[in-house]
């Protein structure tokens, strides 16, 4: 036996070092065409493994920026990384060249091991991602399409508002619950029970596992993707095992709540989903697939956005009390005291949108969004980028660049208003959410939701710093947390409500089905 294994161990390693050779022998074939763009040093065979910062990996990145320019290459153990620090090239090359742009590359263990590559954010180009678009684009592409669901919002952002006035201290596990509930409604029809929901729970758990899977350097298979090759009891390959559980609990979520809304639709009884607006008893198995995947790809995608971009409106309400001030000013000169803000009153107040966009400006939820791959060689600025490339966009460092915010590292929403001595800056959605073929199909619901969300809250609460058992006032810092979607670090605040009429209007508010 331990012959064999080592027999095996050394066809490995020499199948790993040949394909290693003819890799940079690839490279240099290419180089003399056109030089590969600049880049850290990196180490034979392994690359740049070792230059990979394992948190904030947005100041590493634009520290990367300044040093070698809007064009940086590294690669690991073969792999080609383009890393992209400038907007300008940014659009050059995804969008004006989005036909060789829009791929995804290979996610070993959150896309091929747990399966959702199957679904909308990680799947290749090709007709089946396609076809998911069209789905999502139909349902909420447009902010007309996204007002057809405000009903839905209205109801859950009210119940939420009860559960902040009866426990704010628990505000993050209040707004978990609703962004759930709330894309759990709109995509399956599904009515989350107040404790003890068997599909919440399962949501829950694959939510973990897409986290910790999804986190950079969680599984080094995602680094060295050739290891996806070796037997599971390859030392270092328990990530197989594991992913193969995490499997079982990605297909439970995909499949429970698809399944209980065929169910009610067997029954007789039909809803305003998007599932429900997309079955049809003759579906291809193909099309029921993609329904069932799409659907799942809405839940993941939309509801833990939502929690970032939300929480980090309250951090950012604790550490900026003039700027809550402000917007609650604004909010009580056209909503007044005797009603909630409705959808009705988004266009008449300006500066808490400006709030809000620089919110996702100062904290974006996603830091490098996801990496596109192309599908063929180009040579962009006089470089060379190598066909199977993974191209990775600076999100954060493109939304903290001094060419195009001043003073990017301050939080001032006033950047956002035009006056008569300076127009408007750019506005972070053109950064954010995504580039050509790949652009976020959900931004106009994350909007509204956002917008009620945040009216509703500063319209009734206060929000600032909180104080401990001996009175001394508990200071918060901006920290947030690295992986596919950044959250802010836990921190404490008090949420009061502001008067008696605000606790009556919430109190009072009709939550009728």
């Amino acid at each position: 036996m331990f012959n064999s294994l080592t027999s095996d161990l050394l066809l490995l390693v020499s199948a790993i070092v040949v394909l290693s050779l003819l890799i940079l022998k690839n490279i240099k074939a290419k180089c003399s065409r056109s030089p590969l763009p600049p880049g850290p040093r990196g180490y034979p065979l392994i690359g740049n493994i070792f230059d990979m910062p394992s948190s904030r990996e947005w100041e590493t990145f634009t520290e990367w920026g300044r040093k070698y320019g809007p064009i940086t290459y590294f690669h690991m153990a073969g792999e080609h990384f383009v890393l992209l620090n400038s907007l300008e090239t940014t659009l050059e090359m995804l969008e004006a060249k989005s036909s060789i742009y829009s791929d995804r590359p290979v996610f070993p263990m959150l896309g091929e091991t747990m399966g959702w590559d199957r679904g909308l954010v990680l799947s290749h180009y090709g007709e089946r991602f396609r076809a998911f678009r069209r789905l999502v684009h139909r349902f909420m592409g447009t902010r007309t399409t996204v007002s057809h669901h405000h009903d839905t919002v209205v109801r859950h952002t009210h119940r939420f508002l009860q559960r902040l006035l009866d426990a704010p201290e628990k505000f993050i596990e209040h707004l978990r619950g609703t962004a759930g509930s709330v894309v759990l409604d709109l995509v399956y029809g599904y009515q989350v029970k107040e404790r003890d929901d068997e599909i919440v729970h399962i949501a829950e758990v694959a939510s973990l596992e897409f986290s910790r899977a999804a986190t950079p350097g969680a599984f080094l298979v995602d680094s060295l993707p050739f290891l996806r090759h070796v037997p599971e009891w390859f030392p270092g390959a328990g990530w197989k095992k594991l992913g193969r559980e995490w499997r079982a609990d990605t297909y439970k979520v995909v499949d429970a709540p698809f399944e209980h809304t065929q169910q009610r639709r067997a029954a007789g009884i039909s809803g305003m989903s998007f599932v429900d607006a997309y079955s049809n008893d003759g579906m291809s198995e193909e099309d029921a697939d993609i329904l069932k995947w799409g659907a799942a790809s809405i839940y993941f995608g939309g509801s833990d956005t939502m929690v970032s971009s939300t929480s980090s409106c309250f951090l950012a309400m604790t550490l900026y009390p003039d700027v809550m001030k402000k917007a609650q000013a604004e909010l009580d000169a056209v909503v007044g005291p005797h009603r909630l803000p409705t959808f009705a009153d988004w266009e008449s107040l300006p500066y808490l949108n400006a709030v809000l966009k620089e919110v996702l400006r100062w904290a974006p939820v996603t830091p490098f969004g996801g990496h596109h791959r192309l599908m063929e060689d180009d040579v962009q600025d006089g470089f060379l980028i190598p066909a199977g490339s993974a191209i990775v966009v600076n999100i954060w460092g493109l939304l903290h660049d001094e060419k195009i915010y001043s003073h990017p590292m301050i939080f001032d929403p006033e950047r956002f208003i035009a006056t008569e001595k300076r127009a408007a800056e750019l506005d972070p959605h053109r950064i954010l959410f995504g580039y050509g073929r790949r652009s976020c199909p959900g931004m106009h619901f994350a909007d509204a939701s956002m917008f009620l969300y945040m009216a509703t809250i500063l319209a009734a609460f206060d929000i600032s710093k909180a104080v401990d058992d001996c009175g001394h006032v508990i200071e918060v810092k901006a920290d947030f947390t690295s992986g596919l979607v950044s959250h802010p670090a836990p921190f404490r605040c008090s949420i009061k409500p502001r008067s008696s009429e605000a606790i009556s209007l919430i109190r009072d508010v009709n939550l009728v089905e």
